[in-house]
């Protein structure tokens, strides 16, 4: 495979000592000059596109151009190890590679990927390498590999699979996930949407924006995430593009808060119905219903309406509640005739002791 690639800086057009600048500076060049959309099937176009994209992912990483300056095509090929020391060695193993015999075990390099995705190299000059192998290695093999045996280096490790070296392929690499943010209403918050965004990659900044449609679920609340499988930067080397991860800001509402599953609204009663009892007519998020009203219901009592609050993400059978906050409203437009009805109450309630007057 890395046999018939061409050279990244060749792709890019620039030298090898090119800083970071430089190196964006080509890209974004090459990349608007090859974009499918303005070379609408043109192959050899889309192509170069590719090539591009895959250049830049490896020379605007330093660790990954670290080890393309050190190692070519070879880093990333899946079909041989890479870092070659005095004499190949074996490969394989996540990406080990270049352990080597060596010319009278003078010198020894490579690099390796760990499971959590971190580069290592290694170097070794002079001694007995293989020891040092050995010791980090050896009891996983059975034993300390020596050049020569069925170590590290000579015809290689007869292990995994029962191949040369441990297991004959080097690494691919997963794109790097890439984060947005989508503001929604309180509204679609609660029933759910379809939302149209546009993405920019900023590390790809010569590119068109990406235009996406998102299923926004019901009952989604401020700080989680949607995650859009391989929607974000390309893997290299064969590897899986990465995610696009959407972190969801949900606007406020007048009149209304939030709490977990719950919400709380107000409601404004009459001052008469909350002195003689009745009904009031109630706001909900699923339509309007009515309730009944105590007789001596007080401002701040709260009607509790079950399930009419946020649907569960996780069972859709299953909602909060809503909890309507009483306001009783005070009259500031009262007749003259209403007015004295209201002087007469207040006299007959302070001769029954019920309050006294201010």
């Amino acid at each position: 495979m890395s046999s018939t690639k061409r050279d990244y800086y060749d792709v890019l057009g620039i030298s090898r000592d090119a800083d970071a600048a430089a190196i964006k500076r080509a890209y974004r060049k090459l990349a608007k000059k090859y974009h499918p959309d303005s070379n609408p099937g043109d192959k050899t176009a889309e192509q170069m596109f590719k090539d591009v994209n895959e250049a830049y992912d490896v020379l605007s990483d330093p660790k990954k151009k670290k080890l393309y300056d050190q190692f070519g095509h070879a880093a990333f090929d899946e079909t041989a190890g890479y870092g070659q020391g005095a004499g190949a060695g074996a490969g394989g193993f996540g990406g080990f590679g270049g352990f080597g015999n060596g010319a009278g075990g003078a010198y020894r390099s490579g690099a390796f990927r760990s499971g959590d995705g971190t580069y290592h190299e290694f170097h070794f000059e002079g001694g007995d390498g293989e020891d040092i192998f050995g010791d980090l290695f050896g009891n996983m093999f059975g034993g300390k590999g020596r050049a020569g045996s069925a170590g590290f280096g000579g015809s290689g490790f007869h292990g995994f699979g029962g191949g040369n070296g441990f297991s004959g392929s080097g690494f691919s690499d997963r794109g790097s996930d890439l984060n947005a943010e989508v503001q929604i209403t309180f509204d679609e918050a609660v029933h759910g949407c379809e939302k149209t965004i546009t993405i920019q990659n900023p590390n790809q900044p010569g590119i068109r924006p990406q235009t996406l449609k998102v299923k926004i679920p019901a009952g989604i609340e401020t700080g989680k995430s949607i995650r859009l499988a391989g929607k974000g930067m390309p893997g290299t080397g064969g590897g899986a593009a990465g995610d696009l991860l959407l972190k969801i800001t949900v606007g406020e509402k007048a009149g209304w808060t939030r709490k977990g599953m719950d919400v709380y609204s107000d409601v404004e009663v009459p001052f008469t119905t909350a002195v003689f009892g009745g009904e009031t007519l109630v706001h909900t998020l699923y339509g309007d219903v009515v309730c009944k009203i105590k007789a001596g219901t007080h401002s701040g009592t709260k009607i509790r309406l079950r399930g009419k609050g946020i649907v569960s993400l996780k069972d859709p059978s299953i909602h909060g509640d809503q909890y309507a906050v009483v306001r009783i409203q005070v009259p500031d437009d009262l007749s003259p005739e209403a007015k004295q009805k209201l002087k007469e109450f207040e006299e007959i309630c302070r001769r029954d002791g019920r309050f006294h007057a201010a």
